[in-house]
């Protein structure tokens, strides 16, 4: 573990806890230097007097506050410390509240505190009682010359001071273009969204930290070594011609790339939900009730065919799928219409055709009989 980078106490009431303060994380960024081109030789960085141009050693060096322009009042860290000694050496408690009221946009940098010497009982009670009570604890803490906003939260065994940014530091989304819930051009669908739900689950995992990495940084370092394996380390690689790019259009169906993402990672319970939804959609309509047979019909009325009829889809959500699947089923029901109405338009005929016979065998039965 690094050096110590603050030493003081947590306040709080008429408690007082020894800490000491050390950084939680670490950069592991590319290291880069900057280079000249004509011979690759190191290019540094120079501390100069603007008004005569020489070089400024580190112990020359010390801090001021320009009240004028080109007026500055010289401020050691002495005179830091002393403008209020109680500030720069106390993390000083305001206040519990839940840790699901901050939102986790004010959360700036993390820091490890661990007891000083002589803190380690109350230091401990403090880490029990945040843990028991599920809180954190709001604090004021000056770091370099600034002070923070800080939240003292419960990790494992251990208390990390996370600082916050103010309010007046956080800008107003108000100034950006967000969709409302209402919006009508960017309106969810309840199909789109329940497919989005089930694309969720099927990516839905344990919080496993170990498993994510720096796969850029590592994709560097692999060109690094293959440059040197090839002794190319001091050739400069052109950018190649620029290709047309891409333009970026509307989203066409988002329904169909939804069901593309699921067919990669599906979630079964949900993709089953959705095919139980699907198969009550596309039940058989009921059975149409038979017309009662009048005194007029002959007996050959069984031949009849009755014309089907072109089911209601169910009431959806509209989405351009369920347009094309309205118009291929009215299609289909037309095409299916046609020779079916011919086929009942023949028998209504044939009773046509032998009423009229009937009516004029009828007369000469008469005559014969008189």
């Amino acid at each position: 573990m690094a050096r110590s980078m603050w030493k003081g106490a947590i306040s709080f009431g008429l408690v007082h806890i020894p800490v000491d303060m050390y950084p939680a994380v670490e950069s592991k960024g590319l290291d880069l230097t900057m280079l000249d081109r004509r011979d690759f030789s190191p290019v540094g960085f120079k501390r100069y007097n603007k008004s005569n141009g020489k070089e400024v050693s580190w112990d020359d060096i010390v801090k001021g506050y320009e009240y004028e322009s080109g007026e500055y009042v010289v401020l050691s860290d002495e005179d830091l410390r002393r403008a209020n000694p109680e500030a720069t050496q106390t993390i000083d408690i305001q206040a519990f509240v839940q840790a699901e009221e901050v939102p986790l946009i004010y959360y700036d940098q993390p820091y490890y505190l661990a007891p000083g010497k002589g803190g380690a009982k109350v230091y401990a009670l403090l880490r029990e009682t945040l843990r028991e009570a599920g809180k954190i604890g709001i604090a004021r803490v000056v770091i370099r010359v600034k002070q923070h906003l800080a939240a003292l939260v419960c990790v494992g065994d251990t208390i990390v001071l996370n600082t916050l940014r103010f309010p007046d530091e956080m800008r107003d989304p108000d100034e950006l273009k967000i969709p409302s819930p209402n919006s009508k051009t960017a309106a969810v669908t309840v199909k789109e969204l329940k497919m989005a739900m089930a694309l969720v689950e099927g990516m839905s995992e344990d919080w496993e930290p170990g498993q994510y990495h720096d796969t850029y940084r590592e994709d560097v370092l692999a060109m690094v070594k293959k440059k040197i394996k090839a002794r190319q380390t001091k050739t400069i690689t052109e950018p190649e011609p620029e290709k047309e790019k891409r333009t970026t259009g509307k989203v066409i169906d988002l329904v169909a790339l939804l069901q593309a993402s699921l067919g990669k990672k599906p979630a079964k319970a949900a993709l089953a939900a959705m095919a139980e939804d699907d198969d009550d959609d596309d039940d058989d309509p009921p059975p149409r009730k038979s017309k009662k047979p009048s005194e007029d019909d002959d007996d050959d009325d069984n031949d009849d065919v009755q014309v089907p009829r072109g089911r209601k889809a169910p009431a959806r959500a509209p989405s351009r799928l369920n347009a094309s699947a309205k118009s291929t089923r009215a299609t289909a029901s037309k095409s299916a219409a046609k020779p079916a109405a011919k086929v009942a338009a023949k028998p209504a005929a044939k009773k046509t055709a032998t009423k009229a016979v009937a009516a004029k065998k009828a007369p000469a039965q008469r005559k014969k009989a008189a």
